[in-house]
């Protein structure tokens, strides 16, 4: 929720800095430029290390909230520059005392009650969303006032803050914010962090068998690993438990200003701002406000530069070097940096990717296996070599009424030897072994996540302990002041809460629009078919030879062409109207938002990909007729049949260009080669000056910087990539047996990518906590267990591979395949056409044609059954059933077997979780037997005093009565 808000800022056409800013806007984007910064000194280059700390040099910049500047006007600019000057004092003047910041707490005070002096707001303006009929300057006075309210709130939970307002960037002003120590260990504590203690231990390895084959495999892997910190102390661990205030002197808090590192600091300056309310009962911290204008970003500081030579070293840096470089693609990810830096829920993303992208290697040679295979067999092909004879004479029926004529089936020779490039019995095995290493990816990823989660002191942590889970969101909160609003007075002391009678016209609206999105993509669908239909009629009345020679090419590849372009366009489309449909829902919690957009999104974006293919696999050439009865579409379309290899070379050539297509265009072509273009129009614009603005751009400082980068929004759009990617590898592998491959070298450049754009181009995202990646594992296991149906409903009516095998062990009678291409085309007789179907040229072979064939298993004409469906095809049908059936159980069952056979936890792991709380058991015994010694030790010495005490007491009794008898007898004499 650190993103720029989408509401902006109303302009004001009164103000001078505001007709500038468009300009400006248009600097920075075009010419990449800041050319109205204005010029600095030498000592404000080198200033509080380049914005990463206040202005005193010691307190670290935490988070940064940006908010818009309006030229003053009036005693309005009295009062804020006068504000501001307290503003400053007291942060001036933290460190000087307690008796220091009590006088300026109160100068502070005062001003705010001088303040309070000046016109009220209108009654019944609301400082989110202003009055109706108000000025715009009386909208920026609400969103000033409600600024200093929400940030005397901050300052009474404990934060600092620093404002910024003379700044090199024009109509910005910036608040830094601090989280000292008290802050951050009271919230430690409450978000029930998990930090090293004083114990370390060593990971010790048995010594097995099998653990010194993982020795040497790690030492000839060595090179492949970055080089980073993490890797020298892999073998020593701290002891982590949940931070308490009370058992402070168990964590090593000798240097406290690193024991919370940046990450953790930024997420509970986050945590701050999220909870702390602007109003006394609604409208919930930073979310509204960044959504209503009040601000307009909230993000948290990168550590450091990349580029500079001087630059301190920093992990950003080293994140630059080691992973977001593409010289080092072939190393490992530094996985526990990249945690550090950004936090466990893209620590995890990207260590998903990588095992993804590591099993993808064998799934790549076994596909280049399974390739070579059909091209060294395609000569020893007998259905092919059939078809390809010279002295082949078999006569084909019109492939399209009227303008198309008889043909021969040995013109078909090419496309034949083609499709067994991909349809041969190879492609049976491999569709089993992509079904098995989709289920043992599952796997180890299940054990990759758990190791994860030991190295990261997550085992424990579950998703409801963490507090930004149960915030509602800005917009819940919003419907619920209106729904209580519009209730009677005498209710206003209930809880209201949005029922699903509230979110009804939500969900009828949600159900609506997706049924019409799915509609939209198959109506496209069709229109895409009556596209080849009508195209492959025009090129058949071609004049030029070539271009009828190569009808089938030519209509495939452009059909395929087409559908990659709309695929790209309604994803773009389907992507906003998700959005919207959820934003609609007003889910209560961020989890839950998250959770029904990505749902919403994967529907539409799946049913977009794999529309197309999934019609040409299962529904083309199946409903097509018979010469004489063809079936038709608007009574003149009549629907297209598949080539006489079958569907699988189509399917293979729109498989193929949809998946390079997307990842070529979508996935990188627009990350990569948008912001080259970019880059080079900046260059060309602002050549003359490069040198100057390069110079001027060094004195930013770090939070002006890092407010140019684009702000984080989510891993929505990451995983999506993948996931879809996933489906292309495992869906249809039976008739693409190199999507493997393709996809292997398409995320060794993506990782990358994907690193250098969240290092350079990312504002840096708050730190989540996460033990898995979520809703993202289902949806994997969802299309893994579709695939299974998908590739046995492929082999079995999509291929070739069922009538071939029924050929040759029921009808071949030498049981080979000799035979098998006459076998499965009938025949038709020419005088049986419909009127006006028949082809207009009926000698274009040279003779006059009276029997013609085509692919399918009927009765021929002279039969007693004229062109019924024969019992070969009931054979074949029957056979198909069957295999789909034995298939999908059969490699179900052996997913399962895997599934057993892999443990979720690794043995190493359970002994060191196990081992972890001996140690921890250990370490508390061994605090309260210190605790109960101090005890005994110090009722020992109270004892002592008692009976010191006591002795003293009786003595002084004994000697008072003879002091009083010669008290006494003294005054008697």
């Amino acid at each position: 929720m650190t993103e720029e808000a989408e509401v902006g800022v109303d302009p004001s056409p009164t103000s001078e800095p505001e007709q500038q800013a468009p300009h400006f806007l248009q600097d920075v984007i075009f010419h990449g430029k800041f050319k109205l910064l204005k010029a600095l000194t030498p000592e404000e280059n080198t200033h509080c290390q380049h914005g990463l700390y206040f202005e005193d040099g010691e307190r670290r910049v935490d988070y940064v909230l940006t908010y818009p500047l309006k030229k003053p006007s009036g005693g309005r600019s009295t009062r804020q520059s006068s504000h501001l000057l307290i503003e400053n004092a007291v942060a001036r003047s933290l460190r000087r005392g307690p008796h220091s910041r009590d006088e300026h707490h109160r100068k502070h005070q005062a001003q705010k009650a001088k303040d309070s002096l000046s016109p009220p707001s209108p009654p019944g303006a609301d400082v989110e969303l202003g009055c109706p009929g108000e000025t715009l300057g009386g909208q920026e006075d609400h969103k000033m006032f409600t600024r200093e309210k929400f940030e005397a709130k901050l300052r009474d939970m404990g934060l600092e803050l620093e404002k910024d307002e003379d700044t090199k960037i024009q109509g910005v002003g910036f608040v830094k914010i601090h989280a000292p120590w008290n802050v951050l260990c009271r919230e430690a504590e409450l978000m029930k962090l998990k930090m090293p203690t004083k114990k370390m231990f060593e990971i010790k390895e048995s010594s097995g068998v099998m653990e010194k084959i993982n020795t040497l495999v790690s030492k000839v892997l060595e090179p492949l690993h970055p080089h980073v910190e993490e890797r020298r102390h892999r073998h020593i661990k701290h002891l982590s438990h949940t931070f308490s205030r009370e058992k402070q002197h168990l964590f090593d808090l000798s240097d406290k200003d690193y024991f919370f590192d940046s990450k953790t600091r930024s997420s509970i300056v986050f945590e701050i701002l999220k909870r702390t309310k602007c109003k006394a009962k609604y409208n919930m911290g930073i979310t509204s406000l960044l959504g209503s204008g009040v601000y307009t970003a909230a993000y948290p500081l990168h550590d450091g530069d990349i580029n500079e030579e001087s630059a301190e070293p920093n992990d950003r840096k080293l994140l630059y070097e080691e992973w977001a470089n593409y010289s080092v693609f072939y190393k490992y990810q530094p996985i526990g940096l990249v945690r550090k830096y950004f936090g466990e829920k893209i620590g995890l993303y990207f260590a998903w990717l990588g095992l993804y992208t590591q099993m993808l290697i064998p799934a790549s040679l076994v596909g280049v296996i399974v390739f070579l295979y059909g091209c060294a067999t395609v000569d020893d092909n007998i259905p092919s070599m059939e078809i390809c004879h010279p002295k082949n004479n078999i006569t084909m029926c019109p492939l399209c009424d009227r303008v198309c004529s008889y043909w021969k089936l040995s013109t078909a020779c090419g496309t034949a030897r083609a499709s067994h490039l991909f349809d041969n019995p190879a492609t049976v095995f491999f569709s089993i072994f992509m079904a098995l290493w989709a289920a043992m990816f599952m796997e180890h990823w299940k054990r990759r996540q758990m190791r994860l989660n030991y190295e990261w002191d997550l085992t424990g942590f579950e998703d409801e302990e963490s507090p930004s889970q149960d915030h509602p969101r800005a917009e819940y909160e919003f419907r619920v002041m209106q729904k209580s609003l519009s209730k009677d007075q005498k209710l206003q002391h209930k809880t209201e809460k949005l029922s699903c009678r509230d979110r009804l016209p939500a969900y009828m609206t949600n159900i609506v629009m997706m049924l019409l999105m799915i509609g939209v993509t198959f109506a496209i669908v069709f229109g895409v078919i009556l596209y080849r239909i009508s195209t492959k009629a025009a090129l058949h009345m071609s004049s030029n030879p070539i271009t009828r020679n190569h009808v089938q090419l030519t209509v495939k590849t452009t059909a395929a062409i087409i559908n990659l372009v709309v695929i790209l366009i309604l994803d773009e489309v389907y992507g906003a109207v998700a959005r919207w449909l959820t934003v609609l829902e007003v889910p209560k919690t961020d989890k839950s938002f998250e959770e029904r957009l990505i749902f919403k999104t994967f529907i539409l974006k799946f049913v977009n990909a794999f529309s197309p293919i999934i019609y040409i696999a299962f529904f083309r050439g199946r409903l097509v007729g018979r010469p004489g009865s063809y079936l038709y579409v608007f009574e003149s379309y009549r629907m297209e049949e598949c080539a006489h290899g079958g569907c699988l070379m189509e399917l293979c050539i729109q498989l193929s260009i949809t998946m390079l297509g997307k990842q070529l265009i979508q996935n990188n072509l627009f990350e990569i080669g948008v912001p080259k273009l970019k880059k080079l129009i900046r260059y060309i614009q602002s050549k003359q000056v490069a040198f100057q603005e390069e110079e001027r751009q060094k004195k930013l400082q770090r939070y002006e910087t890092d407010h140019f980068l684009e702000p984080f929004a989510g891993l929505t759009p990451e995983y999506m990539e993948m996931i879809i990617q996933f489906g292309f590898v495992t869906l249809f592998v039976a008739s693409f047996p190199l999507a493997p491959l393709f996809a292997l070298l398409n995320n060794i450049i993506e990782i990358r990518l994907d690193a250098k754009k969240f290092v350079t181009e990312l504002r840096r995202p708050v730190a989540a906590r996460a033990k898995d990646i979520g809703i993202w594992y289902n949806i994997l296991r969802g299309v893994a267990k579709v695939a299974v149906i998908i590739n046995a409903f492929v082999i079995s009516f999509t291929s070739d591979f069922i009538p071939r095998m029924v050929y040759q062990y029921m009808y071949s009678p030498d049981g080979s395949m000799h035979g098998f291409v006459n076998h499965t085309l009938s025949y038709f007789n020419v005088s049986h056409f419909q009127e006006g179907k028949e082809t207009l040229d009926p000698l274009h072979l040279g003779y006059p044609v009276e029997i013609c064939r085509y692919k399918d298993y009927r009765e021929p004409p002279w039969s007693a059954t004229p062109y019924e469906i024969s019992k070969e095809f009931w054979a074949v049908l029957a056979v198909r059933l069957a295999f789909v059936i034995v298939f999908q159980n059969v490699v179900m069952l052996m997913s399962d077997i895997v599934d057993w056979l892999i443990p979720d936890i690794p043995k190493d792991i359970s002994l060191q979780i196990h081992k972890e709380k001996i140690l921890l058991i250990d370490l508390f015994m061994k605090e309260e037997q210190v605790k109960l010694q101090f005890r005994e030790n110090r009722l020992s010495t109270a004892a002592k005093e008692n009976c010191s005490k006591s002795n003293n007491n009786n003595n002084s009794t004994t000697a008072h009565p003879r002091s009083r008898l010669h008290t006494d007898s003294t005054k008697s004499l």
